[in-house]
């Protein structure tokens, strides 16, 4: 009874469409399944139980870069979601820096509890927030584990009230490369094929297109290469199972992987990837993404032909014609 009286309250003050049963997302009716949301979930809760600590320096990294970048936007925040980021880190250092009154936590299968923050059971592909009702969303690791990303993009945009913010980072370009490429040839050469084993990561230019698709204004994309070392791939594997990370294709091969294909694996990396001193290089491309919902008091570019000032007398020389040549 608590439970739903607490769920209600959110309800009413946040502008959710329905907690129990959100909108189905139309959009999801096209795109193919490439990730097992189901398996995920699963993954990570299996990782928090773990003796294991879990890994998560890349999300204590990207929650730090991500409220640095938010200091430059002067300006405060009523009501912000944090959006699928796993672990409440992303929270905490929104809630320290004093920029946001208030901040409700989105995850499909939290694996920690925040007492000091609300957190709605909800999907970054099935958002529950009425239009208009936000005037910040974040999100961090996340993005790039959903199905439908140019409708969580669209999603998040309606969920924002007009001239909120849009501000977040997920794995893209050549993350996990090197393990990708090391699979890949040690499966080739032993079994004469090759399965998924690492998920495909967008490219910047994909995602700044996504951005501007979902209708977001003023977009900008940037990317942050993270590399970290190790002593050899199953320290890699290591971490990717601790930060409940591991393959989740759809089409992954349910067939046991043969241990010689895993060490002729761990050998490739070593030859492939390694530093003078031995130790392997494992690549995280963090794409960060941010845009804003539309409204009138926003830039907007000027119409080909409303300069009053030719480009010639800014830059000191002589304009010519596009048939006139050099030196006559």
């Amino acid at each position: 009874m608590r439970r739903r009286l607490a769920r209600e309250a959110i309800a009413a003050n946040v502008g959710f469409d329905q907690l129990d049963r959100p909108p189905h997302n139309h959009l999801m009716d096209g795109p193919d399944l490439v990730f097992d949301r189901a398996l995920i979930g699963h993954r990570r809760r299996r990782a928090s139980r773990n003796t294991v600590p879990i890994a998560d320096f890349l999300l204590l990294a990207a929650a730090k870069e991500l409220v640095e970048r938010l200091a430059t936007v002067k300006r405060k925040f009523a009501i912000a979601a944090d959006i699928g980021s796993p672990l409440p880190h992303v929270v905490q250092h929104l809630c320290a820096n004093g920029q946001v009154k208030r901040v409700v936590r989105i995850d499909r299968d939290p694996v920690e509890r925040d007492r000091s923050n609300p957190i709605v059971i909800g999907d970054e592909e099935y958002l529950p927030f009425r239009a208009g009702s936000l005037d910040l969303a974040t999100s961090i690791l996340a993005l790039q584990f959903v199905n439908d990303l140019p409708g969580a993009l669209v999603q998040i945009r309606r969920a924002l009230k007009p001239d909120g913010l849009f501000l977040g980072a997920l794995l893209g370009g050549d993350t996990l490369t090197e393990l990708r490429q090391s699979f890949a040839t040690a499966e080739a050469e032993l079994t004469g094929g090759a399965s998924p084993r690492v998920a495909p990561f967008a490219g910047l230019r994909a995602v700044g297109a996504l951005l501007q698709r979902a209708g977001f204004e003023l977009p900008v994309v940037d990317q942050d290469r993270i590399t970290v070392r190790y002593d050899t791939m199953f320290d890699v594997l290591r971490d990717l199972r601790a930060m409940g990370a591991t393959n989740a294709l759809v089409e992954r091969s349910r067939r046991p992987l043969r241990r010689s294909v895993l060490m002729r694996a761990a050998a490739v990396y070593a030859e492939q990837s390694a530093d003078p001193d031995g130790r392997i290089r494992a690549t995280f491309d963090l794409i960060w993404l941010s845009g804003w919902s539309p409204h009138e008091s926003q830039q907007k570019p000027l119409q080909p032909g409303s300069a009053k000032v030719r480009l010639a007398d800014v830059l000191g020389t002589t304009e010519r014609s596009a048939g006139d040549k050099t030196g006559r």
